[in-house]
């Protein structure tokens, strides 16, 4: 059976995209390739300032994007880490045997 822990950050995982205007701005984020402002996906997006800045909130506490200070702006990128165990994460769900997130955070920490 699947740990509780890495159940509960696949939860997670799942529940940040839920949302299509998330898988929106985490689509925008990796197809740009580049971090960007909350200005520049606003213009972008079709949802105002603050609705993005809450959806970040999200993907940045779920590990999908990460967030780097610079002066009074923060910069937003795709966390190719997580996202590239995503698939594994449904996999591991439904049982399908494939090394979990855990796993791999395992094995980079050695």
């Amino acid at each position: 059976m699947l740990d509780r822990d890495i159940a509960k950050t696949y939860a997670e995982w799942f529940r940040a995209l839920a949302d299509p205007t998330r898988v929106q701005i985490l689509n925008l984020l990796a197809e740009t390739g580049s971090p960007m402002t909350v200005g520049e996906i606003v213009e972008r997006v079709s949802v105002g300032q603050s609705t993005v800045s809450a959806h970040l909130k999200v993907l940045a506490d779920t590990g999908f994007v990460l967030v780097e200070p610079r002066g009074t702006a923060r910069l937003y990128r795709v966390n190719e880490e997580c996202v590239s165990c995503f698939p594994s994460a449904a996999d591991v769900v439904m049982g399908r045997g494939v090394r979990s997130f855990a796993e791999t955070a395992d094995e980079e920490a050695r």
